[in-house]
């Protein structure tokens, strides 16, 4: 929540907002007061009615400023005066007991209290000093019918349901701090069991290079006896003479028919007589070079790593939909160790469904396969010695390979490989069905997970979007930011030729500055008269993903959910935009255009 929805509503009949913050942190681009109210600085007089004072409490001192202040603004506070209490610590930390018994010794009733979407601050309480009780606000911020025994039975009963809730809350905590040790405790014995695996595959790789080293000496030994045999040939010797002829023609020529009859008398002495039913000598097959197997192709990228590399035991489907987002190598029980070796994966990923169904991991973890058991292990093991994770992909019940939960997984994730939009039908699912995929049930969200997890690139970051804008005021800046924190999929970086006045962005974890975009998605918001809902960029990056365009926009006839050669362009790809060419030839220049149309009037 933005501190503009607390605020607003319950500026009915105030004229003055009084700034009696006393830390460094400055509230005045976050307010966005409508006309006829007014910003003032404290002067410490007394509060009345028509007035609401802004006040901050927080862990920082220098940033919140101080307990004591804000008890020294309650105590100015007169009836019918009103307050606005932003606080900078955590809503499940925050020690709101502190402040209780001061609002209640100076009769103040707090009206409503929210979380915000600020770094810095977290949560704000509205309050008023009255010497009666005020019916109190709704989830919507829109006041109960007042009633002084009703009211009270209210506040009573919402106190007891809260208290419920926040137990089980708490027991729920406790429960998720339990399996966090012990994941903990079972990361460490695995660790332990890590360091023997690890010292196995160190013997194990020893015995392989011994056994390279002796077949290399055999080998060379071969080539001696080779070079030997050769040696005391007759056509090497003739070779010889006739060499030394060529050097000396007029002392070699005399002696060459010499050598030569000699070199066929010697020959016919060693070999004897050839019977005439001998058998004739058959040229020998070329010896192989080396038993060692050959990858025929696998995804090789010489260029810093920017997409999370992948080894996994996974079905057709899965590396299909995978290999949109992320690289994928399919490991196979041949080659799979030499494939972890070569490629040096970001993670090994085992999909339970591939050991379960049909491939050529079929049985594994069953106890039926013990041969692909223990090379499975091997691939574990050897993805150990690198440092790469090992995470088993639990989409299946657990009981169509047990043997899989007895190896060492640095992560387990129990959930389906998602659904990539682009086998979906918009027009059957609709667009509420693909909003729902793509926020949650996406393959790419769930290969983020799996990114964490690893350590590397996050998928997610391909759907950043940069917002382009211009504001000439204030009006401008309150539109700007009313439509950046209102979409559904946020900016992460609003690009503007001034940034002044944007605190509210940059407070809101969306980057402000100058220059060019550094999101792989560029939006021109320069008209900031444009009515823009909150789904716009929401829909946006859906047809993106969907279709995998360079450019997502609308179309005169309101065409939707298809390519098409020209479009007014809402979404472009930052390397499309900072092209400079002319959004009519993009067609032309081969970029793909995908047509959505806006939204429908309710």
């Amino acid at each position: 929540m933005r501190l503009t929805d607390l605020l607003h509503p319950h500026l009915d009949g105030v004229t003055t907002v009084v700034d009696a913050t006393r830390g460094a942190l400055s509230l005045q681009p976050y307010l966005h007061l409508p006309p006829g109210v007014a910003l003032r600085g404290d002067g410490e007089q007394p509060l009345v009615e028509g007035e609401l004072v802004l006040l901050s409490y927080g862990p920082d001192i220098e940033l919140h400023g101080s307990e004591d202040t804000c008890r020294a603004v309650l105590a100015r506070m007169r009836p019918g005066a009103r307050g606005l209490i932003v606080l900078g610590h955590r809503v499940s930390e925050l020690p709101y007991h502190r402040l209780l018994d001061h609002l209640v010794a100076h009769r103040c009733q707090v009206l409503r209290a929210a979380p915000l979407d600020y770094v810095q601050l977290h949560a704000g309480a509205v309050i008023a000093r009255t010497d009666e009780l005020l019916p109190p606000h709704d989830f919507f911020g829109r006041p109960v019918p007042a009633d002084g025994h009703a009211t009270a039975l209210r506040l009573a009963d919402e106190y007891v349901f809260a208290d419920l809730a926040s137990r089980s809350l708490r027991a729920r905590v406790l429960d998720l701090e339990r399996t966090v040790e012990e994941a903990e405790r079972t990361r460490d014995a695995a660790g332990q069991d890590g360091r023997a695996e690890r010292l196995a595959a160190a013997v194990r790789e020893k015995e392989q290079l011994a056994a390279a080293l002796r077949a290399a000496r055999d080998r060379g030994d071969v080539l001696q006896a080779r070079v030997a045999m050769l040696e005391g040939s007759t056509s090497l010797r003739v070779g010889k003479a006739l060499v030394t002829a060529a050097r000396s023609p007029k002392r070699g020529a005399a002696r060459l028919p010499g050598e030569l009859y000699g070199l066929w008398r010697g020959r016919r002495r060693a070999a004897g007589p050839v019977p005439e039913n001998a058998p004739k000598d058959r040229a020998e097959p070329d010896a192989p070079v080396d038993g060692r197997f050959h990858l025929a192709h696998r995804a090789l990228t010489v260029a810093p790593r920017d997409r999370l590399v992948v080894a996994g035991v996974l079905t057709p489907a899965t590396a299909e939909d995978f290999a949109a987002d992320v690289v994928v190598n399919r490991l196979l029980p041949h080659d799979g160790r030499l494939l972890v070796q070569r490629t040096d994966p970001d993670v090994l990923v085992v999909q339970l469904s591939a050991c379960a169904g049909d491939g050529p991991w079929s049985l594994t973890g069953t106890g039926l396969a013990p041969d692909l058991d223990r090379t499975l292990a091997e691939l574990l093991a050897e993805a150990r010695v690198l440092g790469r994770k090992a995470v088993l992909w639990r989409d299946g019940p657990a009981s169509a390979a047990p043997g899989l939960a007895r190896l060492a997984w640095d992560a387990v994730v129990d959930a389906d490989t998602g659904v990539r939009l682009g086998r979906l039908d918009p027009v059957a699912e609709g667009r509420e069905r693909l909003r729902e995929v793509f926020r949650a049930d996406s393959t790419r969200v769930r290969l983020s997970r799996l990114a964490r997890a690893a350590g590397g690139p996050d998928p997610l970051d391909e759907r950043r979007v940069a917002v382009l804008a211009a504001p000439r005021d204030r009006t401008d800046v309150a539109r700007l930011v009313g439509q950046v924190l209102g979409q559904l999929h946020r900016p992460v970086e609003v690009v503007v030729p001034d940034p002044a006045w944007l605190d509210e962005l940059a407070a809101a974890s969306v980057a402000v500055r100058r220059g060019e975009p550094l999101a792989p998605w560029v939006a021109d918001w320069t008209d900031l008269a444009e009515d823009r809902p909150d789904t716009l960029l929401l829909d946006l990056m859906c047809a993106q993903e969907y279709s995998g365009a360079d450019a997502v926009g609308h179309t005169p006839a309101a065409d939707d959910y298809v390519f098409v050669p020209s479009l007014r362009p809402l979404l472009v790809r930052r390397s499309l935009h900072m092209s400079g060419t002319d959004p009519g030839s993009w067609a032309g220049q081969g970029h793909r255009l995908f047509a959505v149309r806006g939204k429908e009037p309710s």
